[in-house]
């Protein structure tokens, strides 16, 4: 059957379709509560459907927040989705989501198209890139969102503010102290590793991954020990699989003194994980023959073993944080959130894991 339409309804209830728009969109020029019934049981009886688009322009509000993330299979991501969510729900909205794989390009195309439905608020999660491959991508994602600001939308952006970005309202960055937190996780593994240190780290231009990276070389300067090498791989669970099997011939045979037992940082839980495969598929063990540390805490860990350490991060309170008026913090332009080094059994003094 084909749908009801707004006119059948004015027709049955006898009033004009401008008047049952305002009845059933939510205008602030409501008719008389006997005309507002009466259009009301007239829809009912009909089983007409208001038109979200044409609730929105008598709301001025469409009720719609777009969330844009790299991987919604990540644990990381999808625990940052269920943050938007519960902020979403609080605010009587719906979100509409985008996955883009990091792509400055596919970011763009999806601010424009959450634009274009007339979302309320746009919230992007991902680690921003000053790679040079990502400047033209960089430059047109900032002219989209300037242009969605200053025609009234809002935009929550998780870790760095968007590059190149230039309008002065409209704009809320969710601050993680990335390097800070990675520094702090450096110092306590220095204080019981006696071996060499290496990182497993992002493309280079990946600031979330420079950040992790330069805090934790600077709290190994700190406990007075060299800087660790650094292989650079996806900023994924494949990236660190590969970058895990380059490390096989560097860990060497089993039994591994405490001297030269290796420690490895992966910038990411899920590039730790994918190293800890890569590592276990060659006859290798955590943490007898290498330790290994992540970063972010995601949920997937409560399985994982040995125990990874890593710095937990308060992933859906920072999805929570980022959609624009979730709480009184998002007046600022600025929150920062906090976290804290967890150090578990995969870091601990080699043994049988």
């Amino acid at each position: 059957m084909a749908a009801s339409t707004l006119t059948e309804v004015a027709r049955l209830a006898g009033v004009s379709p401008a008047t049952a728009s305002r009845v059933l969109n939510g205008s602030a020029r409501t008719p008389g509560p006997d005309i507002a019934e009466r259009v009301r049981k007239a829809a009912d009886s009909l089983g007409y459907i208001p038109n979200a688009q044409a609730q929105g322009l008598a709301k001025s509000s469409s009720g719609l927040i777009g969330l844009i993330v790299h991987d919604i299979a990540d644990p990381y991501f999808s625990a940052i989705a269920r943050g938007v969510q519960a902020a979403a729900q609080h605010q009587n909205k719906m979100v509409l989501l985008a996955t883009t794989a990091g792509s400055p390009a596919d970011e763009r195309a999806a601010v424009a198209a959450f634009a274009a439905r007339r979302a309320d608020s746009i919230v992007i999660a991902g680690s921003r890139s000053a790679r040079t491959a990502d400047r033209q991508g960089n430059a047109e994602l900032a002219a989209e969102l300037d242009r969605y600001c200053r025609n009234g939308g809002r935009v929550g952006v998780v870790g760095h503010a968007v590059v190149g970005a230039e309008s002065e309202e409209g704009y809320h960055v969710v601050e993680v102290p990335n390097e800070e937190l990675a520094a702090a996780l450096a110092r306590e593994l220095a204080a019981s590793h006696a071996g060499a240190f290496v990182i497993i780290a992002g493309p280079e231009g990946l600031l979330t991954s420079d950040d992790r990276v330069r805090g934790f070389q600077r709290g190994l300067a700190d406990a007075g020990l060299p800087p660790a090498d650094v292989l650079h791989a996806g900023f994924d669970r494949a990236g660190g699989f590969e970058a895990g099997l380059e490390l096989v011939a560097r860990i060497g045979g089993s039994g591994a003194s405490s001297k030269s037992r290796l420690c490895i940082f992966a910038v990411n839980d899920v590039m730790a994980i994918g190293a800890t495969a890569a590592l276990r598929s060659k006859g290798l063990r955590i943490p007898r023959d290498a330790a290994i540390a992540g970063f972010d805490d995601i949920e997937t860990l409560r399985d994982f073993r040995p125990a990874l350490s890593t710095v937990r991060l308060p992933l859906e309170e920072i999805g929570r944080l980022a959609v624009p008026g979730a709480g009184p913090g998002q007046t600022a332009a600025t929150v920062e959130v906090k976290g804290e080094v967890t150090l578990r059994r995969s870091t601990e003094p080699a043994g049988e894991s």
